[in-house]
């Protein structure tokens, strides 16, 4: 099993549908629209074109939240097609409780 269907995952994963803005090197920027997501990433789909490796800084644009949620470093899992799964690395205690927070209230 490769991880892609969501059987192994760590974390229960909440099915939204959000906007992201991710950065990455040499200025490369893209927007993208969040299809699930847990505390350790999420998965997405995007126009602009990403590959495996890529490390990539986020804003999550979330449920009802005033301002985004901040990843400071994310890395693409994999690829299919337009799809893309987005592991977080780098993230702040305060930005990790938020998210925590906001995936058990959408869950209650």
């Amino acid at each position: 099993m490769n991880g892609q269907d969501g059987q192994d995952r760590r974390g229960r994963r909440l099915k939204v549908s959000h906007r992201l803005f991710f950065f990455g090197e040499d200025e490369f920027e893209g927007e993208a629209t969040i299809l699930d997501i847990s505390t350790g990433g999420c998965q997405a789909t995007s126009q602009t074109e990403v590959k495996c490796g890529m490390v990539l800084k986020l804003s999550l644009f979330l449920q009802d939240q005033p301002w985004p949620l901040r990843i400071d470093d994310s890395i693409v899992r994999w690829v299919k097609e337009q799809t893309f799964g987005l592991e977080f690395l780098g993230i702040r205690p305060a930005q990790r409780e938020r998210l925590r927070a906001i995936l058990m209230k959408a869950k209650a």
